[in-house]
């Protein structure tokens, strides 16, 4: 007799994988493009209340505009799997032995003898037809299906704790080193960022760090200059 072994529920990386590239991409957005806008005004002396303004007003649009950006294409995402789902439902219910031919293809083609994968096929239908077809013939699951409030929200909360700490220094901050400021506490929170994210998706701390670092650089470092020029044609 076949003793089986117990249930048991590993936890994935991929499961989050959703929310965590909305957040992480909505809180580099945030820290990078709120910094160098900052960096930018600060860089063209501006007074501090135009760049306090400025911040808030950059804060508010790009929340705003990440979370629908966001919303949209998930829901993209989401009406392109409802779709294939109905689509699949009417062919089970029409043509549920032609379908059966095709998931046992299906298994063929991953390495089981045919007898084998008929069985295989057999069985799973008879388990869960449709969420069988979904899952082997087009790749849809529950962890990785689309969620468009989730990501909405997640890019938008994301964006703003990313955008906080370049607006907190040009709240706080009095001096001409306002653009030295923001651009080392910047580079200080992406490397933390970067590496974060290594961490949470499996990958390499190092590699993270290093990637956002060197766009966030380039980024700052091109409005700064651009703020430079002209501020002094102003001037």
């Amino acid at each position: 007799m076949i003793k089986l072994a117990k249930p048991h529920h590993e936890v994935h990386r991929t499961a989050h994988i959703g929310w965590l590239r909305a957040s992480v991409l909505g809180a580099n957005d945030g820290l990078i493009s709120t910094s160098s806008l900052l960096v930018g005004m600060a860089a063209a002396n501006a007074t501090p209340q135009i760049i306090l303004v400025t911040a808030v007003a950059a804060l508010s649009a790009g929340a705003l505009s990440m979370a629908a950006g966001e919303y949209v294409s998930v829901s993209s995402q989401a009406d392109t799997e409802a779709a294939d789902m109905a689509k699949e439902h009417h062919e089970l219910e029409h043509a549920p032995e032609a379908e059966l031919l095709e998931l046992t293809h299906i298994y063929v083609q991953r390495g089981l003898d045919k007898h084998l994968a008929h069985q295989v096929a057999e069985q799973l239908t008879a388990h869960d037809a449709l969420g069988t077809h979904l899952r082997d013939e087009l790749g849809i699951s529950e962890a990785f299906a689309a969620r468009p409030v989730q990501a909405a929200l997640a890019s938008a909360a994301a964006f703003s704790v990313g955008a906080l700490p370049p607006i907190l220094l040009a709240w706080l901050w009095r001096g001409s080193s306002l653009p030295i400021a923001i651009s080392a506490v910047t580079l200080v929170l992406l490397a933390l960022l970067g590496a974060l994210a290594g961490r949470l998706g499996g990958a390499s701390m190092r590699k993270g760090a290093l990637r956002v670092l060197f766009w966030g650089a380039m980024a700052m470092a091109a409005t700064g200059l651009i703020g430079r020029l002209f501020g002094i044609a102003a001037a």
